[in-house]
């Protein structure tokens, strides 16, 4: 519940900012008018995300169990992917982000009338996208114990509320948050949680039989971390630890966690010699 709590905030803040941004810069340049332009496609991008975590959800059902574990496996991996690249873009990308989406009105703003729809649904709809993905990786990662979705799902839920709350407080201007070290912070997270995403993706293609090695286990401390336990539900439910890991689920998460914390912690903390620009030190811009 606690890493899908902090997935649907993160990546939930990240959709907020976009909106808050877009909103702000109509607001500021007199153009309200536009703004039903804006959340129509906001709407329209939080339909097809929601369409596409039912899809998810539904669609492999009535498959035969190698199937099912098939396409769940590779869509962890997937999801593993796009959260990857979506922490380093946002690390290299979020102070630009700004005059970025504002060049984007200014031109949708000329254009025809749905254009602004479309500029709207995109922006959120790529953030949608990845974060309905990658929470149902997460889900079914934690609910492998009990097979109960409720509490990841509810996890899910108030960290998108929460991330919701607090890009209208910032929109308000009664709250600052220093975003640096919010997606600093978060994406350090999120790379722990995307390596035990990864981990169960290599363990549902060993059950599809697709990869060897299903019995082949590096380590079972089932005896001493039981799964049913307090630190056995409260490790799975937020970075998806098996007590019991085969070599290749334990490889994947080492050759993954280990170069991709390194290389991010460089960028975000200026110790690499090609360091991303920082985002601003108290608060991502967002009013024009």
């Amino acid at each position: 519940m606690l890493s899908n709590y902090l997935i649907g905030l993160r990546e939930g803040l990240e959709a907020t900012l976009v909106v808050v941004i877009l909103v702000a810069y109509l607001v500021k340049s007199d153009r309200r008018h536009l703004l039903p332009r804006i959340w129509a496609g906001v709407a329209a991008a939080v339909l097809v995300s929601l369409a596409f975590g039912a899809a998810l959800t539904f669609g492999p059902r009535g498959l035969t169990f190698e199937a099912q574990e098939a396409i769940g496996g590779t869509l962890s991996i997937v999801a593993v992917g796009f959260v990857t690249w979506m922490i380093f873009w946002m690390a290299r990308s979020a102070r630009g982000l700004s005059a970025e989406l504002k060049g984007a009105v200014d031109r949708a703003a000329d254009a025809s009338r749905y254009s602004m729809v479309v500029v709207a649904m995109l922006a959120v709809g790529r953030e949608g996208l990845e974060t309905a993905l990658f929470i149902w990786a997460a889900t079914q990662a934690a609910a492998t114990e009990n097979g109960s979705t409720t509490a990841p799902l509810t996890g899910a839920l108030l960290g998108l509320l929460t991330a919701v709350a607090l890009g209208y407080l910032m929109y308000k201007g009664t709250l600052k948050l220093n975003l640096s070290k919010f997606f600093m912070w978060t994406g350090a997270f999120l790379i722990l949680v995307a390596g035990g995403v990864l981990s169960y993706g290599i363990h549902d293609l060993q059950e599809a039989g697709i990869l060897p090695g299903l019995h082949a286990v590096a380590f079972d401390v089932s005896g001493t971390i039981r799964p049913t336990s307090f630190i056995g539900t409260l490790l799975k439910g937020t970075f998806n630890f098996s007590p019991v890991t085969t070599w290749f689920e334990a490889i994947a998460w080492v050759a993954y966690v280990v170069p991709v914390m390194t290389i991010f912690l460089l960028k975000v903390t200026g110790g690499g010699k090609n360091a991303a620009p920082s985002a601003p030190s108290t608060s991502l811009k967002v009013a024009a």
